[in-house]
């Protein structure tokens, strides 16, 4: 199964594309899109839907997880990343793909095991499970390879029913 995370943003959305066989994975493309500051929100989220629109009509991939907004102090960010989060999602339901959201600490769990592991943490197994020379850049992409491998693990399990009524929602 080709699974396309997203770690979303307004500036910079994070991709990841994974392809997950058996329990095995490994890294099929990653990057960012990137949006220009000066523009209006408008342009920016039109921008964010037509590249993720391109990037499911590259990949095809049969599931997309996204990650959940976790808001920090800046409620303003908070809003935009937000608007970003709505283009992605639209993006997925206009292709047909499925979609599943993973908070940031379902994504921790999933892939490393612990829901408190750090940033560093994260990077390094997305390196180890995807078998990558280096730690995925920038900083999104890694986060969105970490996102597709926390569903590819989730959905390779043989207690995935039981686990995705816990864990993950359905969007």
């Amino acid at each position: 199964m080709i699974i396309l995370g997203i770690d979303p943003g307004i500036a910079t959305v994070g991709f990841g594309v994974i392809r997950a066989e058996r329990g095995a994975f490994s890294s099929v493309a990653y990057g960012a899109v990137r949006t220009e500051a000066g523009l209006p929100l408008s342009q920016r989220l039109e921008s964010i839907y037509e590249d993720i629109g391109r990037l499911i009509d590259t990949f095809d991939p049969g599931a997309a997880a996204i990650e959940e907004l976790f808001f920090n102090t800046n409620l303003k960010t908070g809003i935009a990343v937000a608007h970003a989060r709505g283009a992605v999602l639209l993006a997925c339901r206009k292709k047909n793909v499925p979609m599943y959201e993973y908070t940031p600490l379902q994504v921790k769990q999933g892939v490393v095991g612990y829901g408190g592991a750090d940033k560093h943490q994260v990077m390094e197994m997305v390196k180890r499970l995807l078998n990558l020379d280096k730690i995925p850049r920038p900083d999104d992409a890694a986060d969105a390879l970490a996102i597709a491998l926390c569903h590819a693990r989730a959905a390779t399990s043989l207690m995935f029913e039981n686990w995705s009524e816990s864990t993950c929602s359905t969007i």
